[in-house]
């Protein structure tokens, strides 16, 4: 079988271990990393008056330590499955470009977010469904108020289903490197955004892409609806969007509780 030098950008080529090491380091470093950023920012939105927190219930026993655990073994996962486009790279399937122009690269990285929203949407469809919800994506809904740790909180199998989404475009369109290494870095950032139970733009609509983080605040209050990612065009198409107050009657019965 005919194998193709994968050299990095500095011109050195990496061994199968060294793309796996490294494929660990780089995942568990911005996953931390972001996680931490995106508490600091919560802390100065809420000092400056900015935003709102969207699910006022307390975290479950242990909820933050249980979310970091599982989603080590994620990152774990993630970062060894750098081996897989690294493969295809290797056995020529797909090139990457080292000298794009900004132009292109721009292009590229918006459509490797549009087909992520797409991958999200259909594998999210798939592990709500009845045979997958109780064995594999309940892992991830034990978070009914999510925290910036519950990004990665998932099930190996839900894990291996998201950590593909590279795979299929690669092989139809050469990407640059810098695109491709944009949609790991973009995605855990929006999706962190996305689980921060924080929405610093309480006056925007629902459906605006600025709101993300309040339609998954209610996909994991309501475990249903709202199964895209940053954008909202795929629940609209398939008519599983939620209305804003979709949670209204859960928070309600939970202050009524404590104000009891």
């Amino acid at each position: 079988m005919m194998m193709y030098p994968v050299l990095l950008p500095n011109g050195y080529e990496p061994s199968l271990t060294e793309v796996m090491v490294g494929g660990v380091v780089f995942f568990g470093t911005i996953y931390f990393g972001f996680a931490l950023l995106n508490l600091l920012l919560q802390k100065g939105l809420r000092t400056l008056g900015i935003g709102r927190v969207l699910d006022p219930r307390p975290l479950r026993p242990q909820q933050v330590w249980r979310e970091i655990g599982w989603s080590s073994l994620s990152i774990l996962l993630f970062g060894t499955g750098m081996v897989f486009p690294w493969m295809v790279l290797k056995l020529g399937w797909s090139h990457a470009v080292m000298d794009a122009g900004i132009p292109r690269i721009l292009l590229e990285m918006l459509a490797l977010l549009l087909w992520n929203d797409i991958h999200f949407y259909l594998n999210h469809r798939l592990l709500h469904t009845r045979w997958m919800l109780p064995r594999f994506h309940v892992q991830h809904h034990r978070s009914h108020v999510t925290t910036p740790f519950s990004t990665y909180a998932f099930h190996p199998v839900e894990a291996l289903l998201l950590g593909n989404v590279l795979l299929l475009p690669m092989i139809v369109h050469d990407f640059s490197w810098q695109a491709m290494l944009s949609l790991p870095l973009l995605s855990l950032l929006l999706n962190n955004i996305g689980h921060a139970n924080y929405d610093p733009f309480p006056a925007q609509g629902g459906r605006s892409w600025l709101t993300s983080s309040r339609r998954h605040h209610l996909h994991h209050a309501c475990s249903r609806g709202n199964f895209g990612f940053l954008l909202p065009f795929m629940d609209q198409l398939f008519h599983t969007d939620l209305p804003d107050d979709a949670a209204d009657r859960v928070l309600q019965a939970h202050q009524s509780r404590h104000a009891a």
